[in-house]
């Protein structure tokens, strides 16, 4: 496997995310079956996740290993990006940093980059969570550069109640500790149901390798995460506004979910499928046993079964 990592201009001007690479040392980097960009979700980054290997292969090791030049980016603040200065004083003293739209044109950058390294009119993106917002939203804006856009644990609100949880004061950062991020993925779950579904080893192995990515983790014990989507989520949720428009989507895409999944439900999941009208072709498909966090669960086999035959088709 040939790994290349590059440093490309954030949204916020003085600062680099990190842009990785991977195709199969078999394969010529000009000749795979197609390029592909992960983009992450709220918390964590996409080499933290996409790029984490369980049981020695990650999701992007699986796809290079089945010829495709494989990408994923950490967007300004998570991953192996820079944290802007912001993050390093009192959370409380700044508004939210990176929302949506700035998340939205670092994916600009990235996909500019690969088109230009390729030498390719398009490529297909896969986003996660909240990256199914950000490349959801991309690929309404510039549906030249996308050919096929994969939605996994699609985040979509339409129709959810207003929330009173929004804080008058947010901050600029949230932190996440390696019990809180255990908790969330038990979330709805027995013990027996979690245990089935991920071993408590590889849940608290993955929790404490992706906390430690937080250049500043071994001092605090916390992983950092900007707010700019949680002030998106609140707007949107209470206003009752579309986080963006899915008729302008031109693409093929699939819409995935998983069948435990209590952040991204798949009631939302079949909400945003069916305003999907202008898309080339559409697919919803909901995973059993899989919850918010299945891409590191048993199930991923199966999820990575269905996006392979929706790139191949």
């Amino acid at each position: 496997m040939i790994e290349k990592n590059y440093r490309i201009p954030s949204a916020l001007e003085g600062y680099t995310v990190l842009l990785r690479n991977k195709y199969s040392a078999e394969d010529s980097q000009y000749q795979s079956r197609g390029s592909v960009l992960f983009v992450h979700g709220a918390t964590y980054g996409s080499t933290s996740t996409f790029d984490y290997p369980v049981a020695g292969q990650s999701w992007m090791d699986h796809l290079a290993s089945n010829h495709y030049d494989v990408w994923c980016l950490d967007l300004l603040g998570y991953g192996l990006s820079d944290r802007p200065s912001v993050m390093d004083q009192p959370a409380r003293d700044h508004a939210p940093i990176v929302d949506t739209a700035h998340a939205r044109v670092e994916v600009g950058h990235a996909v500019t980059f690969i088109l230009e390294q390729r030498q390719i009119p398009r490529l297909s993106l896969i986003g996660y969570s909240w990256g199914t917002a950000i490349c959801g939203s991309y690929s309404a804006q510039y549906p030249n550069n996308v050919s096929k856009l994969v939605l996994s644990g699609a985040l979509w609100l339409e129709g959810l109640p207003p929330t009173e949880a929004l804080k008058d004061n947010l901050g600029a950062y949230r932190t996440v500790d390696v019990e809180s991020m255990m908790q969330r993925w038990a979330a709805g779950l027995t013990q027996h149901e979690l245990d089935q579904i991920v071993s408590a080893q590889d849940r608290l192995k993955w929790c404490q390798q992706t906390l430690a990515c937080d250049p500043k983790s071994a001092e605090t014990g916390v992983l950092r995460a900007p707010t700019g989507v949680i002030e998106d989520y609140m707007r949107v949720r209470n206003s009752g506004e579309d986080w963006y428009d899915p008729g302008q989507i031109t693409a093929s895409v699939l819409v995935v979910v998983g069948e435990l999944d209590e952040e991204t439900t798949s009631a939302q999941g079949q909400q945003l499928f069916t305003r999907l009208t202008a898309a080339a072709t559409k697919e919803l498909c909901v995973i059993g046993q899989g919850t918010h966090s299945m891409l590191l669960e048993r199930s991923r086999h199966q999820l990575h079964r269905v996006v392979d035959g929706f790139l191949a088709d």
